[in-house]
């Protein structure tokens, strides 16, 4: 084959042309053999190019809405305090502001016997929103429904709160210590479109009703939010600007943020579901592989004599290369062109979905990148697939015409073209998954499990071999054993697509159920019932009181917290830190502080010792150990924290591992005390009490305390798990598809296999065997395939998944034996079932055309 990819002179050029009307008079007979040819590639690209174009699609979306999900052209953020005046000047001069203010708090109706609802609350001034429009049911001005009328200020809510509250448009609700009258539905909020995940319906109130709420003290988790539409004389654009408010306010702790941060949330989510969603479909297209293999080896087994005859008539092996080469990529560009187009329609496929489902800024349309990154890859793995039969179809002797000869092996420059060629495609695979520790990790993850299937599959027909011997008393067993162990046998073919197939399956399946359970029945045994948020310090002891006192209550905890930023490490300022993508999130924003005199629960030291429980001096900190492996911390070093304007250093004085899981409060940075001293801290706080007793304290808590807000952990954790459950949904059925590609395989091995069944049925009848004796060996031989098959998927597929939980998600991982079982059922039954599909025709074929013809 080396020749062939040479670059050609003349007297090649004229055999190349040679090579393409021999390929283009073959293909002309028909393509049957490889229609499963077609289907597998098509299968694989389309996957790969659907989920690179969906991708594609979504970020379009949020690059062409940046500025409507951001709410202008920049916006500062800060908690707890608005702007300054002259930092609200610098940014009037440039255009027009609108400052909006969220928190969370807990809303119930003045009327009725419904429980306190935890709401994310949006208070908007006059000016909001300065890009796009609030959408209300029925319809009006937001200044029209937040206005107030019948002596209470008006406000809008999201559809959920209407249900979950039991109200309608009229009622009246209290929030904090005012009362509001709700006038519209919330059906759509321009700014609000990339949101992933909320712990609560959306409120929205004006800006001037807020303070009479008393949800406005000092501590309280409140963000200050003021968005800039630059004026047409500003002579700026939007990235100069937010470098020109850090130059000129370079110690101030608001975050800025342009159109190019819009939607962070929603792009990281959908960064991660399309690279597990690539991976799958890399799997499937690697599956599909083998068919592809199978394919082109059985069509040029069946072309064996049809070589010979072009070698005797003076055709070279690199003619004869050439021809089938070009079959093949003629074959494969068709197969590609078939998955794009699948892959290309699948954003205009999903979008009506996606709209009536998710509110994401989606924007339908062919993305070339994505496309050609798939057609790449459904070429390369076309090429190193049918390379080894086309390799082997070169050297067919001329001799073959005469007498059947044993396939020859490829030579060594072969070996290195293939071998060239598959690291091609491993370097494209990598490139695609646009991760730089995931990606190499799934290549090499699939070449072991290649390589392991293969060695299964030997192993397997070894025993085979070795219990064929062994059997005297059951016929068919025998001759299912002997066939699974025959040279030419397509057990290795079999295991490695089905096998492949069965464990991505079995990986995706056992790692959701692993992430079920431990959200819906492992944590929620071990969690609180709820987290308290927003306690001040003056009802610090009084909220003890009313909870601890509680029936059934047990497990209260309460700690302080402040909200702040690292604004430097080891005196390097943040924004000049190297930092991991997936830890940036350690330097971007607020992050929770608190202080202890002792260990929290639920921490491990692994470096370092704890301060001293009657410590007095200068501030230190407790790490959790992955964030500081991040900043490149041990203990010694020093960071610098922005709380509340004010620039603190602390010493790292040791690192500790959380277990985040139990659900228990916990911090990333932990500092000694005194570290915050006359800071306005409020107070967070969980507590456990028998589930029918919930409701009671939540009503009691909202009516003695309307500041705190109560966060039920059951309900957060149903939110997460419906997440999770539909990218699981969407990922699982990827995996489906993957394990369609690897039954094409099947199939195509089953066909190829057509004639050596023929021939085998009729020498057998002749021999006097009945057909339900052969469709009783032909079934036990597919039946026992693919139940050995499952049964190693269901291995590897375990292993697999408990890497991918235990480390990569930092979760606990649980075996699914009913599902284990049915999925080494299920591959057992497919494989039966294709079996005979393929061997049927073998049955019901008389014996004397057959012998006739021989």
């Amino acid at each position: 084959m080396a020749d062939v990819l040479a670059w050609p002179d003349r007297a090649a050029r004229t055999s190349h042309a040679l090579a393409l009307t021999f390929a283009w008079r073959e293909l002309r007979g028909g393509i049957a053999g490889f229609r499963l040819f077609l289907a597998c590639l098509a299968l694989g690209v389309a996957i790969v190019a659907a989920v690179g174009s969906l991708s594609a699609s979504l970020e379009a979306g949020i690059a062409a809405d940046a500025t409507r999900l951001l709410g202008g052209d920049l916006e500062l953020r800060r908690v707890y305090r608005p702007l300054e005046p002259e930092t609200l000047s610098f940014l009037q001069a440039r255009g027009a502001t609108s400052t909006l203010v969220e928190t969370r708090s807990m809303v119930r109706p003045v009327t009725g016997d419904a429980p306190p609802l935890l709401v994310e609350l949006k208070a908007v001034d006059a000016p909001y929103p300065m890009v796009g429009q609030v959408q209300l049911d029925p319809p009006q001005t937001l200044a029209a429904a937040l206005a107030s009328r019948e002596g209470a200020r008006g406000g809008v809510a999201d559809p959920a709160l209407f249900d979950r509250l039991n109200v309608r448009i009229g009622d009246r609700i209290a929030l904090g210590a005012e009362t509001f009258i709700l006038t519209a539905r919330l059906v759509s909020e321009p700014d609000r479109g990339a949101t992933v995940f909320s712990l609560g319906p959306r409120l929205m109130i004006g800006e001037d009703a807020l303070p009479a709420t008393g949800l406005l003290v000092p501590g309280s988790l409140v963000y200050y939010e003021t968005r800039l539409a630059l004026s047409p004389q500003a002579g700026i654009g939007a990235e100069a600007l937010a470098k020109a408010v850090r130059a000129e306010f370079p110690n101030s702790d608001f975050r800025v943020r342009t159109p190019a941060d819009a939607g962070p949330g929603i792009k990281s989510f959908a960064r991660r579901a399309a690279l597990f969603l690539n991976f799958v479909g890399l799997a499937a297209l690697l599956i599909g592989g083998v068919g592809v293999a199978n394919a082109v080896g059985a069509y040029l087994e069946g072309r064996r004599a049809t070589i010979a005859t072009l070698k005797c008539l003076g055709a070279s092996a690199g003619l004869v290369a050439r021809v089938y080469l070009a079959l093949v990529l003629g074959l494969a560009a068709g197969g590609v062109a078939i998955g794009l187009a699948a892959g290309a329609a699948a954003p205009f496929i999903a979008a009506p979905f996606l709209a009536a489902h998710f509110s994401v800024p989606f924007r339908a349309a062919i993305h070339a990148l994505p496309l050609a990154e798939a057609a790449a890859l459904g070429l390369l793995a076309a090429l190193a697939f049918a390379f080894l039969p086309l390799a082997r179809a070169r050297r067919v002797p001329a001799a073959e015409l005469f007498r059947a000869t044993a396939p020859r092996s490829i030579d060594l420059k072969d070996r290195l073209w293939l071998s060239g060629i598959c690291l091609l495609l491993a370097a494209l695979a990598v490139l695609v998954s646009a991760d730089r520790l995931l990606g190499p990790g799934f290549v090499i993850a699939a070449a072991l499990c290649y390589l392991l299937f293969r060695v299964l599959a030997q192993g397997l027909a070894r025993a085979a071999r070795h219990l064929a011997r062994r059997q005297q008393g059951h016929p068919a067993l025998r001759l299912a054993l002997a066939n699974l162990a025959r040279p030419g046998a397509p057990t290795t073919s079999v295991v490695l697509s089905l096998g492949l197939g069965l464990t991505v399956l079995v990986v995706v399946i056992l790692a959701q159920g692993s992430l079920h359970r431990q959200i819906m029945q492992t944590l929620p045994a071990q969690a609180p019932s709820f987290y308290f948020i927003d306690i001040q310090q003056d009802q610090a002891e009084p909220f003890r009181a009313l909870v601890s006192h509680y029936q059934g209550v047990s497990a209260y905890r309460q700690v302080p917290m402040l909200r702040g930023r690292i604004a430097a490490v080891n005196g390097v300022a943040a924004d000049q830190l190297d930092v991991p993508k997936d830890q940036q999130w350690v330097l971007q924003g607020d992050r929770g502080l608190t202080w202890s005199d002792t260990l929290p629960e639920g921490s491990k030291l692994v470096e370092g010792q704890w301060w001293p429980s009657d410590y007095q001096g200068p501030p230190l900190v407790s790490f959790e150990a992955e964030a500081a492996a991040a900043l490149g911390l041990k203990p010694g070093d020093h960071i610098t924290i922005s709380v509340l304007g004010r620039e603190i250093g602390a010493e790292v004085a040791n690192i500790r591992q959380i277990r985040w899981t139990d659900l228990t409060i916990n911090f990333v940075m932990v500092f000694s005390p005194g570290s915050f001293a006359g800071a306005p801290a409020t107070w967070l706080a969980t507590a456990s009490l028998p589930p029918e007793r919930e409701a009671m304290l939540a009503h009691d808590v909202g009516e003695t305390f309307p500041n705190v807000s109560t966060i039920r952990v059951k309900e957060a954790l149903a939110a997460v798990d419906g997440l999770l459950s539909a990218v699981g949904a969407a990922i699982a059925a990827t995996a489906g598809l993957a394990l369609a590609s690897g039954l094409l395989v099947l199939a195509s091995a089953v066909l190829a296999e057509e004639r050596r069944r023929i021939y085998e049925a009729v020498v057998l009848k002749v021999l006097g065997a009945t057909r339900r004796d052969l469709a009783r060996a032909f079934l036990m031989e597919q039946g026992l395939l693919g139940l050995v098959t499952g049964l190693l998927a269901i291995l590897l597929g375990s292993i697999a998944s408990w890497v991918l939980v235990t480390y990569a998600m930092d979760s606990e991982w649980s075996f699914s034996a009913p599902a284990a079982i049915a999925i080494a059922l299920g591959g057992a039954a497919l494989a039966l079932l294709i079996g005979l599909g393929g061997t049927w025709r073998a049955l019901s074929t008389p014996a004397a055309p057959q012998l006739r013809n021989e």
